[in-house]
């Protein structure tokens, strides 16, 4: 491989993780107003399914919303029956969030056709290729990780 082919592929490939990232910030507005929710509401619970519990303040700061935004946003969240609030056993006055047990079956269901449409286009790669695509989205995800930590340690 030339230095130019290689570079070329360099940005061919930034640019398609960048295309990727916006479309999926697109798919992910559409899908809220589909759902008629905010897009911080999909957030959060995304937030939720990936840690199983949180406080209010941990959901605030995950989405970037104020207190009030996101009493606001769970009030949401439990109107739609997708959260359940319950009392926190080691703070009198604090709450813990989980997701509602349907929770999990509807918001699923919402991604079927997405889900499906993934599925078929990974399984058209090769063992190997899905070794390397595996390994690039495991590789941004430590990346992303990473830079969201220095930006927390500069504030």
């Amino acid at each position: 491989m030339t230095t130019s082919t290689k570079a070329e592929l360099t940005r061919r490939a930034l640019t398609a993780v960048a295309e990727y990232g916006a479309h999926l910030t697109l798919f992910r507005n559409a899908m809220s107003e589909w759902a008629g929710l905010n897009v911080t509401d999909l957030e959060c619970l995304r937030f939720l399914f990936l840690k199983g519990i949180a406080t209010p303040t941990e959901l605030a700061r995950h989405t970037g919303l104020t207190s009030g935004a996101a009493t606001a946003m769970l009030d949401r969240l439990e109107k739609a029956d997708l959260i359940v609030r319950r009392p926190n056993p080691d703070d009198r006055r604090g709450t813990l969030i989980t997701p509602a047990p349907s929770a999990a079956e509807n918001v699923r269901s919402w991604f079927e056709s997405a889900r499906n449409a993934q599925e078929a286009l990974i399984s058209s790669y090769a063992e190997s290729e899905l070794e390397i695509i595996a390994d690039v989205f495991e590789r941004f995800t430590k990346l992303w990780d990473q830079e969201r930590e220095k930006l927390r340690s500069d504030l």
